[in-house]
């Protein structure tokens, strides 16, 4: 899914009122490619990054990590990728798609989401062997493989007939949220954005994982400048306070 993300001009600043915001030259597009678990800082960054950068528009494109590095390596046109692991990340890279070190710019854990109220009185990773019905990601969405390695942490074997897979993180909520699953093991990010519609249960440390998320200009991107720009601006101290704004982690 692709998102323009449009911003109504600043009205004209008073002589005397709030201070003159220095505003960039740059101009043109810049398609970020981001993990669907960052769909709402991303937004935000997009947003913060545009009041500075106000001849740049941007375009996001949402959606699992793998799913993302296969358009890009089929040549579907974006600036930046953005993923939830480092891993799909690196396939980038061996592929001569990216071209320099990725960097990582946040970090995320898993969490166990139920239906609010908890009528099901989840309390651990084990307690997932006793639903009816259990949502995860797909086996090669990071999410999913995240979840994968949280249950052999635990010890935990769900059996597949039991499993129902999502295409990413929000689908996967949001079996749980509509009553299509009894639980899922998603981002801790995601079950607190989900507010009320889910709840949330912590995974222990030595059971959970540090996902982390990496960043990267694509080779042959069309807006080199641009692309920096953004990298720069989610590195930054001000970037850093939107991710922290949306329950993400310092690397």
């Amino acid at each position: 899914m692709v998102v323009a993300v449009v911003l109504a001009s600043l009205l004209p600043t008073a002589v005397h009122a709030s201070p003159i915001v220095e505003v960039s030259k740059l101009k043109g597009d810049l398609t970020i490619s981001a993990a669907t678990s960052l769909t709402d800082a991303f937004t935000e960054l997009a947003k913060q990054f545009r009041k500075v950068n106000k001849g740049v528009k941007v375009r996001l494109n949402f959606g699992s990590s793998s799913t993302l590095i296969a358009q890009v390596q089929s040549g579907a046109p974006s600036d930046i990728m953005a993923s939830a692991d480092l891993t799909n990340l690196e396939k980038l890279v061996t592929s001569g798609n990216v071209v320099v070190t990725p960097k990582v710019f946040a970090r995320n854990t898993m969490a166990i989401a139920v239906k609010p109220g908890n009528p099901k009185s989840v309390r651990s990773v084990a307690d997932l062997t006793s639903l009816s019905f259990i949502a995860l990601c797909g086996k090669t969405v990071p999410c999913g493989v995240y979840a994968s390695s949280v249950l052999t942490r635990a010890g935990v074997v769900i059996a597949e007939s039991k499993v129902t897979r999502g295409i990413d993180v929000k689908a996967t909520l949001s079996a749980v949220a509509n009553g299509d699953a009894d639980a899922a093991i998603v981002y801790k990010t995601d079950v607190v954005a989900a507010k009320k519609t889910v709840a949330g249960i912590d995974i222990p440390s030595a059971q959970n994982v540090k996902a982390m998320y990496g960043i990267a200009p694509i080779r042959g991107s069309k807006n080199p400048a641009n692309a920096k720009a953004f990298i720069d601006f989610v590195m930054s101290e001000q970037g850093w306070q939107i991710l922290k704004s949306f329950g993400f982690q310092r690397p």
